[in-house]
């Protein structure tokens, strides 16, 4: 299975903020959307880094409140690991265990073209478990 099942299930739309943008901004936009991670682009297609709500707290903790005014690119993720939508959901799972992450975007020829979080693997693994203990329910049952 790969990352293309995940994008076809959930869509390809993500969320952006621009590098300029503050962190008030940016956790505003969190918050409005109700998710955990900002891709920063420039122009919406293209990687910059990632901010994710863990980024906007540790800036907090170091600069108290008036880091809210900094720029989101003082804070993002510059080096982010990215995936293909042909990328084994397996692999995904592996990176964000060992990086300890929980969003990877999903790049191809240099264009953002989705993003994948860990709770969208954990749904598409537990649908794979226990869409195998059916099978194995009836084969059990027909057997």
């Amino acid at each position: 299975m790969t990352v293309a099942r995940i994008l076809a299930q959930k869509g390809r739309t993500v969320v952006t903020v621009q590098p300029h943008r503050t962190l008030s901004e940016a956790a505003a936009l969190l918050a409005e959307k109700g998710i955990g991670a900002l891709v920063v682009s420039d122009a919406g297609s293209s990687v910059l880094g990632i901010l994710s709500e863990r980024d906007i707290i540790r800036a907090v903790a170091r600069g108290g409140a008036a880091a809210l005014e900094a720029p989101v690119s003082r804070h993002m993720t510059g080096r982010v690991v990215s995936c293909t939508r042909g990328t084994a959901i397996e692999e995904i799972m592996e990176l964000m265990t060992d990086g300890r992450f929980r969003h990877v975007p999903v790049v191809e020829d240099g264009h953002l073209v989705g993003l994948v979080s860990i709770g969208d693997v954990v749904k598409h693994r537990i649908a794979s478990v226990e869409a195998e203990q059916q099978a194995l329910r009836e084969y059990i049952a027909t057997a």
